[in-house]
Parts: C-alpha cells; sequence; structure tokens
C-alpha cells in the first residue's frame, strides 16, 4: 500500500478546466464514496479549493489506483481521461508525502505563504473522517502535513502580511477605485472566503457592506457580526442583486456554486468605477460583466498572471528547506514503523520456541522442583531476549534509512518467518485502535 496524490491546480490547467473538475462541498461525501469503492483504492482524502482539486488517495498498485482515481474524475468533469492527463500531476509514495507538505506549507498557492490552505485541508480531512474513507495512512500522513504547515507558518515570515487570494484581489481594487475607505461593497457569499473578504474590508475602513446569500439566515449572521465590530453593514436577497450592485462600489463573490451566479443583466454600466472580484471556482461572475463599460473584473486568471511575477525570497527558501527535513524525518519514521511488524513476528517466533522447550523439559523432568522450574523458565527467557534486543533495536535503526526495507526482508528470510505475518500483525494492530489501514 501507497500514497497517491493526482490533482491540478492553478499551475497546470486554466480557469475553465479547473472550474469543470471543481467538487462543491456537498458533492464531496458521494466523490469519496466512489473513490473508496474503487478496487485498488482503500483510503481517499480530496481537497477542493478555488485553485486546486486534489485527491490523496492510498492503492494498492501504482497503475490501478491511477486509473481508478481519474475514472472518478472523468465522471465527475464529464471531461474524457486523456483530456484530463494533460492537465494532472502525479506524486506516488515519497512524492506523494511532499506533496501535500509542500501543500499545506502555502508553498504551492496562488498567493505563497497563504495560511488558508491549513484549514482547507483540515477540512478535507475532517470531510474524509465524516465519510469514512480515512485510515491510519492518510490519517497520519494529513496530521503531520498540518503539524508541518503550522511549524513553517510560525518559523518563517511568509504570511507574516496576511496575504490570501482575498487579500491580493482587494488589493487590485484599492488601486482602481484610489482607495477603499468609505467606499460601499457587496458581498455574494457569507461562507469562510466571504468572512475572510468581511475581515479584510473592516480592516481598510470600508464605508458599509451588504452580504448577499442563498441561505438568508447565514448572511445575517455575518452581517450582525460586522455591526458589532463597527461596520454597517446588512443582509440583502439573492433576488435583489441588481439593485444592490448599482449602490456598490466593490462586489466581491465567492459562493461556491457551480454556475455563474452575478450575470451580466445585473450590470448597468457605470459612470463612476465598479470593481468585481470574482473569487469562485467555478466562476460566479458571468464572463460578459466584466465587459460592461466602467466595470473592472478582477478574476483568479489575473490574479495568477500578477502573481506569477512575485520574486520568491528567503523565507520561501527557508520554508522549502523545512518541508524537505520533515519530509526526511516522515518518511525514516515511516521505514521504521514499516518494519516492527517483522521485529513482532521474530520475537513471537522466539517465544513460540522457548515455550515449546520449556514443555519439553516438563516432559522429560516432570520431578523438577516448581521453584527450580520457574528460575530455569525465567533463565532462558532471558536469554532469548538478551539474543534479540541488539538485533531488533538495530534493525529498526537500520530501517529508517533509505535502503531501510531490504532489513525487514532479510530478517523474515534469515528466521524463516511467514511473509504474510507482518500484513496479518498490521491489521490486528489496526482493528485494535479503531482504524483500518
Amino acid at each position: 500500500m501507497s500514497i497517491l496524490a493526482i490533482g491540478m491546480s492553478h499551475r497546470t490547467a486554466d480557469l475553465r478546466v479547473l472550474e469543470q473538475v471543481a467538487v462543491s462541498a456537498p458533492d464531496v461525501p458521494k466523490l469519496l464514496g466512489e473513490l473508496i469503492e474503487c478496487p485498488a483504492v482503500t483510503e481517499a482524502m480530496l481537497v477542493s479549493t478555488c485553485n486546486r482539486v486534489e485527491v490523496y488517495a492510498v492503492v494498492e498498485a501504482f497503475h490501478a489506483g491511477l486509473a481508478d482515481v481519474v475514472g472518478v474524475l472523468s465522471r465527475h468533469s464529464g471531461l474524457a481521461a486523456t483530456d484530463l492527463h494533460d492537465h494532472l500531476y502525479v506524486h506516488y509514495a515519497a512524492a506523494a508525502a511532499q506533496h501535500l507538505f509542500t501543500v499545506a506549507a502555502g508553498l504551492d498557492s496562488m498567493v505563497v505563504g497563504e495560511a488558508q490552505i491549513l484549514g482547507q485541508v483540515r477540512q478535507a480531512y475532517q470531510a474524509a473522517g465524516e465519510a469514512g474513507t480515512v485510515g491510519r495512512a492518510l490519517h497520519e500522513l494529513t496530521q503531520q502535513a498540518l503539524r508541518i504547515g503550522k511549524r513553517v507558518h510560525s518559523d518563517t515570515g511568509l504570511d507574516a502580511a496576511g496575504a490570501s487570494v482575498v487579500s491580493e484581489a482587494l488589493a487590485d481594487a484599492d488601486r482602481v477605485l484610489d482607495g477603499l475607505a468609505g467606499r460601499h461593497a457587496l458581498i455574494v457569499g457569507a461562507g469562510s472566503m466571504g468572512g475572510l473578504a468581511a475581515a479584510a474590508l473592516r480592516r481598510a475602513a470600508i464605508g458599509s457592506i451588504a452580504v448577499a446569500n442563498r441561505t438568508r439566515a447565514n448572511g445575517m449572521r455575518l452581517a450582525a457580526a460586522l455591526s458589532e465590530q463597527g461596520v454597517p453593514a446588512s443582509a440583502v436577497g439573492m433576488d435583489d442583486l441588481a439593485a444592490q450592485i448599482a449602490r456598490a462600489d466593490l462586489v466581491v463573490a465567492c459562493t461556491g456554486a457551480m454556475g455563474a451566479v452575478v450575470l451580466a443583466s445585473h450590470v448597468a454600466p457605470r459612470t463612476r468605477p465598479l470593481v468585481v472580484c470574482d473569487l469562485g471556482l467555478p466562476r460566479d461572475v458571468e464572463d460578459g460583466v466584466g465587459d460592461v463599460p466602467g466595470v473592472r473584473l478582477v478574476d483568479l486568471e489575473s490574479l495568477q498572471r500578477r502573481l506569477a511575477e512575485a520574486p520568491s525570497g528567503l523565507d520561501t527558501r527557508r520554508a522549502h528547506e523545512m518541508v524537505a527535513e520533515e519530509v526526511r524525518a516522515y518518511l525514516a519514521a515511516q521505514r521504521s514503523a514499516a518494519v516492527t511488524p517483522t521485529v513482532t513476528a521474530l520475537r513471537r517466533r522466539a517465544a513460540e520456541v522457548v515455550d515449546a522447550e520449556l514443555l519439553r523439559l516438563d516432559t522429560r523432568l516432570p520431578e523438577l522442583d516448581e521453584t527450580v522450574r520457574g528460575e530455569l523458565a525465567r533463565t532462558v527467557r532471558r536469554v532469548v531476549d538478551k539474543l534479540l534486543h541488539t538485533p531488533t533495536v538495530r534493525v529498526k535503526e537500520l530501517a529508517s534509512g533509505p535502503d531501510g526495507t531490504g532489513y525487514a526482508d532479510a530478517l523474515r528470510e534469515l528466521f524463516g518467518l511467514d511473509p504474510a505475518a507482518p500484513a496479518a500483525l498490521t491489521a490486528a494492530e489496526s482493528t485494535v485502535d479503531g482504524r483500518s489501514s
């Protein structure tokens, strides 16, 4: 069993392809169910954000797992598998672990160092846990990735400015409007992205905010929170978008819907500038909106073009070094853990031999004093334990190296251990701790 990571992001696919493959939150359990039903897949987790869609799976074999996962993505997106392959990246085993660690650290994000991805990876793990598709392997991998992400953010200055896709879009809006202070904004979508936009606008001294959301109660909660923080805010209906857009200087659309919600028909030609920030994947804003006179459209594509030119600094290089260190430590721990079932099987075999010989001693010397018999048994067990101690400790140390798997194989061969015994022991341990691997 090995980890397989398959996905596409702003680095490998344009927005039109990404929005076809994007998975809305309500569809995540269904897709996870399809993945876990695949013959070669035993665990699965799905990360879907505004600029990436990735599947992390534990698979029995590389090619079979790849075919299964791509098949699910193909059925979901309606794109042929051959078309998907043009945009997918694939990482396997150690490379898959390194990719997730890099993603969690914010180093693969459109805005390098943004911290929002940590919450998105955590949400992906929780969704997979609720769907019952996470086992021991993905649990350990994801928890390590989250820990590494936190360490990178705390030990480097990558996110010192709190940069994110939202903050970068609002920076563009600030330049176009010559400042956001005192302006009126409309936020379409009251989810996590809408909350980030509201917080950023409050810090920019926005004059007032209207919040439109399909579930009116959620919009009212966000508006109430803003009002408590001193920003005049109100919840409005999605059926009133045209009138609300006419009042606004800035529109931030981030609904998570599977189709456009801000239409060209909602936007009239302007005599004063209007900035529309489309942060949805799939896109929330219809193509024609950017062609309306007086309207400036800021979307993920325009942000990607601008941010691709941003230079990398010392903090980025240090973060990559930290991730590399953590990957090496993780792989060493995994290799060391992989030899544990073999060591357990060896000790079990030794215990069986000792028990058999003591039983033979009982048969041959039935009149032996019980005190002597007990001392003999303890002595024999101590001798066996001491003989096994150094080689078993040493084999775990050696197993943590790059060629570590060969030591477990050598132990099984030298002592005639059942090749299936380690797998059986691992399965038994997984049953005990409540997770299946």
